[in-house]
C-alpha cells in the first residue's frame, strides 16, 4: 500500500525490534560493569585507626577521660555505629573550662547507605533547629581547610555552633553534590572512596567565639600530630 505523498511505509518486524532492546540492554550492562569500581582506595593507603590518630595530649587543651561527646538520640548514635567503620567521640576542655566536643566517622566504602551523613542532616534529625549554615576556612601553620560552620539550636539554653569537614578519598569535601563528584571520578577510574567526617562542637551561645576555639583547637591537635596523620585527617 502507497501513501498519498507516494512514500512506502516500512515496518520493521517485531522481532527486528526486539533485537535491538536486547543488544541496548546489553550493552548498558556492559559498560555499567566496566565502570563498576572494582578495588577501595583505603587498601592503597596506611590503615586508619582513629582511636591513634586523634591525639589524646593537645596543647592548650586536656582529654577528659569519662566525657564524651553529647549524644541526643541514643538510637541515632546506633545507627551511626551501624555505618561506619569506625566511630570517635571526645571531649577537650581548655584551662578556662572551655569544652570542645569531638566526633569523627569513618567508613571504608562511601557505596549505598554507607555514605557520610552530613550534620545539617543529622542535627535536624535530632530535634536541632539549623540557625545558620555558611564555609569558612580554619588556617593552620601547615595549611588551610575548607570547613562548613552551623549554627544549631536544640533550646533556648542550649546552642551549638558546629564546625566540620570531610574527607574523601584524599580530597576534603563540604557537601553532598562535592562528595558525588570526587567519588565519580574514582569511580571512573576502578576505585571505590574511603570517607571521614571530622566535627567539632560546643555549647556555647557567643558563635564567633566558639568558632575561634574551634579554630584553636584544630590548630593544636594538628602540631600534636605526625605528617601522614595530618594528611589523612584534613589533607594539610
Amino acid at each position: 500500500m502507497k501513501s498519498t505523498s507516494g512514500i512506502g511505509l516500512r515496518i520493521v518486524p517485531t522481532k527486528v525490534v526486539d533485537w535491538y532492546i536486547f543488544l541496548f540492554i546489553a550493552l548498558a550492562a556492559l559498560i555499567a560493569l566496566l565502570l563498576q569500581p572494582r578495588l577501595n582506595i583505603s587498601d592503597r593507603r596506611p590503615e586508619v585507626i582513629l582511636a591513634e590518630l586523634i591525639p589524646t595530649n593537645i596543647h592548650g587543651w586536656t582529654l577528659l577521660p569519662d566525657a564524651t561527646a553529647q549524644v541526643i538520640d541514643p538510637q541515632q548514635q546506633q545507627t551511626i555505629e551501624r555505618t561506619y567503620s569506625q566511630t570517635l567521640s571526645r571531649t577537650y576542655v581548655n584551662q578556662q573550662g572551655y569544652r570542645i566536643m569531638l566526633s569523627v566517622v569513618y567508613g571504608k566504602t562511601q557505596r549505598g547507605n554507607l555514605q557520610l551523613h552530613h550534620p545539617e542532616i543529622c542535627y535536624p534529625a535530632q530535634g536541632f533547629e539549623v540557625l545558620t549554615n555558611t564555609t569558612s576556612v580554619f588556617s593552620t601553620p601547615m595549611g588551610t581547610i575548607p570547613v562548613r560552620q552551623l549554627q544549631t539550636r536544640l533550646s533556648a539554653s542550649r546552642v551549638e555552633p558546629v564546625s566540620y569537614w570531610a574527607m574523601v578519598g584524599d580530597e576534603v569535601v563540604l557537601g553532598s553534590a562535592q562528595r558525588k563528584l570526587v567519588e565519580i571520578r574514582h569511580g571512573l577510574s576502578g576505585f571505590t572512596t574511603d570517607g571521614l567526617l571530622f566535627r567539632i562542637s560546643s555549647i556555647d551561645s557567643n558563635t564567633p567565639r566558639a568558632f575561634e576555639r574551634q579554630q584553636n583547637f584544630v590548630q593544636q591537635m594538628l602540631y600534636a600530630m605526625p605528617k601522614d596523620a595530618r594528611r589523612q585527617l584534613a589533607g594539610v
